[in-house]
């Protein structure tokens, strides 16, 4: 069947294998998210404690103000331009991104990169879910003080915060647009209030904005800087995947694309140079750099401004988590079998895999904080590259959209997985991660997403071009 442009055509003979009502296009009445919606989603989401950790161990490492501002910039340019070119087609289409990447990989194959994408997600599920649960059990700290050092309470927090989790996913997608348009503007308003706390703590914007850096040697800065680029690039890596999950919604292509060309570098500077100003703000105040908020906040006996900003962490911790967290994944699970995984059911899934993670020690250091973020980089870049290959330089994007959900399509390959695509993105992931068990190959890990992503994206339009171009 032809379809409109805009993906309005009714599907009416979808394979009930590949089909269900989460994974199905977003009919015309579902496409409300406006510009708004879009820079509120990336200002609630850049608006919360892993990126306040991020900025902070970029000056914990050994960085001055300016140079991490620079790095957090260029990072998130560049996972821009993937995002926005993935987010294309679910604007066009109103599909998700396990249903966007059959087109690449196959109808079956597009379980792996959506398994890997989403087994990331779970990590990372369970990494604001322990933050969430520290933040809890900070708040029962200032309200009962005689709880401090109980290590039960941390625990109780965390489960939870978990459920919490639980309940909010039972609603769906709509309860997260309403919970981000209320609290960008919220957060934003509290973080500004720790800023000036804190600068003000520290006699002024003086002692902050000179201190110098702590590289002995340019080798040593260029070394830092380019790990420290690669996982300011994999913050975002995996949302530079799924981002259709949330296009899908879009009143128009203009919408998603100036929201997000606004919202991503400027939420991710402002809110990055709150962490770096905070963080060097208690060197200054406490001899040491303070990269966790939490840990900062309990340094201070100010019963009110902590509740209020624990408060601050909890709303925008659960907004994060389901908006990078669930929603992305829960559609991936449901993706590999629709018949029996609803959004719900992939929602809890992502939870129970959340926990296996060990969030706990994951977020023992700054250091593993960014080993984390460049490693699995080296997974989700390689998959981006093959996306933007395939829908943007060699698509046109052009897809047949009814074929997406069919097994007898031109994207059902060799028995519904794509062997070209597989091959791409094995080689791409090798090339990232090699670096990890041959020494004299470290630096490609260093550059772990990069590399991944042109090997990938590369390997793959030679080995496609002549395949696509029959079918376009």
């Amino acid at each position: 069947m032809v379809i409109a442009p805009r993906g309005t055509a009714v599907l009416l003979d979808a394979d009930s294998s590949l089909y269900n009502e989460d994974l199905a296009p977003t009919a015309p009445a579902g496409r409300t998210w406006t510009t708004y919606n879009y820079m509120a989603l990336w200002f609630s989401m850049s608006m919360e404690v892993t990126t306040f950790m991020l900025a902070s161990s970029l000056i914990a490492g050994g960085m001055n103000w300016k140079q991490a501002i620079l790095t957090i910039l260029l990072g998130n340019l560049i996972v821009l331009i993937p995002m926005v070119l993935n987010a294309h087609a679910g604007a066009k289409y109103g599909i998700p991104f396990p249903v966007f990447v059959r087109a690449s990989f196959g109808t079956r194959g597009a379980n792996i990169p959506a398994l890997l994408r989403a087994f990331v997600a779970c990590g990372w599920f369970g990494i604001q879910s322990w933050i969430g649960g520290q933040a809890i059990s900070a708040i029962i700290n200032v309200i009962w003080p005689s709880t401090i050092g109980n290590g039960a309470v941390i625990w109780f927090a965390f489960g939870g915060f978990w459920l919490l989790n639980m309940i909010v996913i039972w609603f769906g997608i709509e309860s997260i647009r309403h919970l981000q348009s209320v609290a960008a503007p919220f957060l934003l308003t509290m973080s500004l209030g720790l800023f000036f706390f804190m600068v003000h703590k520290a006699g002024g914007l003086g002692p902050i904005l000179h201190a110098p850096s702590h590289f002995t040697s340019t080798k040593a800065f260029w070394a830092f800087f380019f790990l420290s680029l690669t996982g300011m690039v994999g913050n975002w890596a995996t949302l530079s995947l799924n981002i259709p999950d949330f296009t899908r919604y879009a009143k128009s292509q203009e919408s998603q694309i100036v929201g997000q060309a606004f919202g991503l570098p400027i939420a991710m500077v402002l809110y990055s140079f709150i962490g770096i100003a905070c963080t060097s703000a208690s060197t200054v105040i406490f001899g040491e750099p303070i990269w966790n908020p939490i840990v900062l906040l309990g340094h201070f006996h100010q019963p009110v401004l902590a509740f209020l900003a624990l408060i601050s962490i909890l709303i925008a911790t659960l907004n994060v988590n389901i908006s990078a967290n669930v929603v992305g994944p829960s559609n991936d699970f449901s993706n590999v079998a629709p018949r029996y995984i609803s959004f719900r059911t992939g929602g809890l899934i992502t939870g129970l895999l959340g926990l296996a993670v060990q969030p706990w020690k994951l977020m023992a250091s700054h250091t593993n904080y960014i080993g984390w973020l460049v490693s699995y980089s080296g997974l989700l870049g390689p998959v981006a590259g093959i996306m933007v290959s395939d829908y943007i330089l060699l698509r046109k994007t052009r897809l047949d959209r009814d074929a997406l959900y069919r097994h007898d399509g031109i994207y059902e390959y060799s028995r519904g997985f794509n062997p070209k695509a597989v091959i791409a993105l094995i080689a791409g992931v090798m090339a990232a991660l090699i670096g990890v068990v041959v020494p004299a190959l470290h630096p490609l890990y260093d550059y772990a997403w990069f590399v991944g992503l042109f090997v990938s994206g590369g390997l793959y339009m030679l080995l496609m071009r002549n395949e696509v171009a029959s079918t376009v």
